[in-house]
């Protein structure tokens, strides 16, 4: 019994640290499906509550299985400024170049992208309909982190500057507050003909926006009291401190348009 209420409020714990909160994990996954070529959505169409509800697995999985942690972030800044022309784009080459163990400390989501996008490949081709919806959910959320800038810096929760909190706030505080008014329906899909490259200027343009997304809540913080940047909210009938309606209104205005720009290049 002891150990049953220690998983579940490990469960817990870790849906609270959940990447792109769990609301957006699953409206990404939702949506891409729709830009699909019709010959695709037949077959996705029909799992399309499957893929939405396991978009969010790798999170649950994120503290209770090894390895698993290092696939959803790129801590660029450890490589220095050059980190985008350092880089091997392809895993392989990384490793020769940088040593595995050192890539697996510093986060490996752009090359684990690639990885999953083989091995979808391979279920396609195997026909199997399980591995391709499992891979399928999980290759959505990889994809989603590597559009979340603080997914690529050490400095990912604010804990370096005295920032700390600003992951939730981002992720899941500003989509969930505002995300219903996101416009992330798109056009139809184009076959992309190299992932590698893909993938990498994904993780560069989260990267350039990474910067803003620390620098406007350091001013917008200067200017607030306590007790109005944060507020006390029900959830899951558990009393949770979080960034203030306020406060998050504000900071969303100042990103103008950013988060739902990163949701839509999810998609």
């Amino acid at each position: 019994m002891k150990f049953s209420l220690l998983a579940a409020l490990l469960l817990t714990e870790t849906a609270s640290k959940a990447n792109w909160g769990f609301w957006a994990h699953r409206q990404i996954n939702r949506l891409a499906i729709f830009r699909l070529p019709v010959q695709m959505q037949v077959f996705y169409k029909k799992y399309m509550d499957y893929l939405s509800e396991n978009a969010v697995n790798p999170d649950r999985r994120r503290y209770a299985v090894i390895g698993e942690a290092e696939r959803h972030f790129i801590d660029l800044d450890a490589y220095g400024d050059s980190a985008l022309s350092a880089l091997p784009p392809n895993w392989q080459a990384a490793v020769s170049k940088m040593g595995e163990d050192s890539l697996r400390k510093h986060g490996i989501v752009p090359w684990h992208i690639q990885l999953a996008a083989l091995q979808l490949t391979t279920a396609f081709k195997d026909k199997s309909a399980s591995r391709i919806l499992c891979i399928s959910a999980d290759l959505g959320h990889y994809i989603a982190d590597a559009h979340v800038p603080l997914h690529t810096t050490r400095n990912y929760n604010g804990q370096l500057t005295g920032q700390d909190g600003i992951h939730g706030l981002w992720e899941s505080r500003l989509p969930e507050l505002f995300g219903r008014n996101y416009d992330l329906w798109l056009g139809k899909v184009s076959y992309r003909n190299d992932i590698a490259a893909d993938v990498w200027k994904a993780v560069e343009q989260s990267h350039v926006a990474m910067d803003s997304v620390l620098l406007f809540e350091r001013q917008l913080s200067a200017g607030f009291k306590a007790d109005k940047k944060y507020s006390f909210e029900l959830r899951n009938n558990v009393l949770t401190r979080m960034h203030s309606r306020e406060f998050s209104e504000r900071y969303h205005r100042m990103l103008n348009g950013q988060v739902e720009r990163r949701m839509r290049a999810s998609v």
